[in-house]
């Protein structure tokens, strides 16, 4: 009994180790803003850990995994163009032999959408790539939703 009391203590230890060292230097929220009864923004918001940063949504292909957030078609909404970003940071980076485009400390991503109903649910999945100057995590996929009222 005292071995298998003991493993337990172990095994939780170990649990708890592994939680503390996932890196998570990316923090994303959510929001909408209706600009008329038929038209609203969505906002995408990632929150960045000093050091690390984002890539663009226009990195070439050869580069870091860009991010892309991808609606998928609604009864309720539909596009209006393309997501838009600010104006990313660009330089060279050697790892990649390229020049790349990204975003430090935090960057929000506009989607412009028409209401096809007085409000809409609006769900996608954002792919991103985060990387500081000594290594890049692995992509992750991120499912979002947003109420538009």
């Amino acid at each position: 009994m005292k071995k298998l009391i003991i493993a337990t203590v172990i095994l939780f230890m170990f649990t708890l180790t592994t939680k503390a060292q996932m890196l998570t230097p990316v923090h994303w929220s959510y929001g909408a803003k209706k600009l008329n009864n038929n038209e609203a923004v969505v906002f995408i918001k990632a929150t960045i850990d000093d050091g690390w940063h984002v890539y663009s949504q226009t990195v070439k292909e050869g580069g870091p995994i860009k991010t892309t957030i991808t609606f998928p078609v609604s009864a309720s909404y539909t596009l209006i163009g393309k997501t838009i970003e600010p104006t990313p940071i660009t330089r060279n980076e050697k790892v990649f032999n390229m020049d790349v485009s990204f975003f430090e400390h935090e960057v929000i991503f506009q989607q412009k959408i028409k209401l096809k109903t007085g409000q809409a649910t609006v769900k996608g999945t954002l792919e991103y790539m985060t990387c500081n100057d000594h290594q890049c995590l692995p992509p992750e996929d991120v499912e979002f939703s947003v109420v538009v009222k």
